[in-house]
């Protein structure tokens, strides 16, 4: 696919924006910080990662790393590790493929094909990341020299793991779910941050998030679901979402007052405004 370097790194950097606008509960938004981290950390996360992660002569594998230990070096925490994991396989997939591909054809092919290499550099990211939570495996633990490739990997991890899960379904839940959320929501308002709150919402809703379970277990599933069904209800009801705002506060004044970040869901939405974003691009540019 003949699509500049430039303009996938623009339209990378662009959905992180877009979700850093949305005010979603728990998370860093423009709305506020939190977890001790802050707006500017993110955006020059996104920022300084984006070299690595559209480096054309870089593997899978590759991307993920040096994007990772980039933003280590410049913001010092863990950011984007998520966003990362999803966004590459997205831009493989886009430089390999064909004028009759999909995206997520070409997507489904490289899950298909990664290698113990992809595996290997993964393994160093995810642990140069320290993401919280962590813990060991019984097999292919990231503190080891991998010995299967990177999806037979995440495979071992996608029960525990909602990241891991989608190199297992070709990223079903961005593709089948998440993606037309994000439509009809841009179909309805117009505005792209309020389309991501509607992603990450309407996941929360469907999905307990993976981060929180790391770190807290299953206590907080509950309590999770039933304020964004009442959220989302809400957001079904108005035709300004921004007449929400007043609840968004609140419930994320709730979620951080105990510690919850539901992260997991708040990659997922990058990787959801990213794929809409090159799909938009593939259509225009073949038209």
């Amino acid at each position: 696919m003949n699509i500049s370097v430039e303009v996938i790194s623009r339209l990378y950097q662009q959905a992180c924006e877009v979700e850093l606008q949305a005010f979603k509960p728990g998370n860093v938004s423009v709305y506020a910080d939190g977890h001790d981290m802050t707006v500017d950390d993110f955006r020059v996360s996104a920022k300084v990662s984006a070299d690595a992660l559209c480096n054309p002569n870089y593997t899978l594998g590759e991307k993920i790393y040096y994007a990772v230990k980039v933003t280590r070096e410049t913001v010092g925490c863990n950011t984007n590790l998520g966003i990362l994991l999803l966004c590459a396989p997205l831009i493989v997939a886009l430089n390999s493929k064909s004028s009759v591909m999909s995206l997520r054809e070409a997507l489904a092919d490289v899950l298909e094909n990664t290698t113990i290499s992809d595996a290997d550099w993964v393994f160093k990211a995810i642990s140069l990341a320290s993401p919280g939570g962590l813990g060991s495996a019984e097999q292919a633990d990231v503190s080891e020299k991998p010995l299967i490739n990177l999806t037979d990997a995440m495979h071992l991890a996608s029960l525990r793991d909602r990241i891991a899960l989608q190199f297992v379904t070709h990223y079903q839940d961005i593709f089948d779910f998440a993606v037309p959320i994000y439509y009809n929501a841009a179909k309805k308002w117009c505005k792209q941050d309020w389309s991501a709150l509607a992603v990450f919402v309407s996941l929360l809703c469907r999905f307990p998030d993976s981060h929180v379970e790391r770190k807290y277990g299953s206590q907080y599933n509950g309590m999770i679901k039933l304020k964004m069904t009442q959220l989302s209800d809400e957001l079904s009801k108005v035709e300004r979402p921004e007449l929400t705002l007043p609840l968004l506060h609140s419930i994320d004044s709730d979620f951080k007052s105990q510690g919850i970040n539901p992260g997991t869901m708040a990659d997922l939405t990058v990787a959801t405004v990213f794929t809409v974003f090159l799909e938009d691009t593939i259509q225009n540019s073949s038209s």
